[in-house]
């Protein structure tokens, strides 16, 4: 409590979000800077990529625009609900062996009229140029495995990604 009573720190609370609320964000140069990171790789050299859909469930907002209903599961077997919100689809590199640990690469807002096959596939496609661009993946290397969970459309993401270094995995809905 001290150090924040000092001269140095005389801003208010709310100095982080007057610098974010004035500032920007250069999303291109981000997803750049992301795909040019250090990424985590298997025994065998392999990228492996997970993609997912996570909601940003906003039941309380209703004048923002283009909520959707989300799908999300409640505690016990039978309990899913639909909550107003914001699916995000996400791109990630993991890590290999049992560890949850992630490296985001890119998230991409779901509107209303999308359909969220093409709009994965332009997703990883541009992942994965952008990781190729900043040469974490050459023609020697092994194909990046991606890792999909249950609800998408493997074969057809197969197809609109058949030119790419990719190997696609889908979890299947039981």
């Amino acid at each position: 409590m001290g150090l924040s009573l000092t001269a140095e720190h005389r801003r208010g609370h709310g100095a982080l979000y007057d610098g974010l609320a004035g500032g920007r964000v250069e999303i291109g140069r981000l997803r750049r800077a992301l795909a040019g990171l250090p990424l985590p790789r298997d025994r065998e050299g392999r990228i492996m990529l997970g993609v997912d859909v996570s909601n940003w469930l906003r039941p309380d907002a209703a004048a923002s625009a283009e909520r959707l209903f989300c799908h999300t599961y409640a505690r016990g077997k039978g309990q899913a609900q639909m909550i107003p919100g914001w699916p995000y689809s996400f791109v990630a590199a993991l890590e290999p062996g049992r560890t949850s640990w992630t490296a985001t690469l890119d998230a991409q807002r779901l509107g209303p009229a999308d359909d969220v096959t093409e709009v994965t596939a332009v997703q990883v496609r541009e992942v994965v140029e952008r990781m190729m661009a900043a040469g974490q993946w050459k023609p020697d290397d092994p194909d990046i495995l991606v890792v999909f969970d249950a609800g998408y459309d493997i074969t057809r993401l197969a197809f609109l990604l058949t030119d790419l270094p990719v190997e696609l995995l889908g979890r299947g809905a039981f």
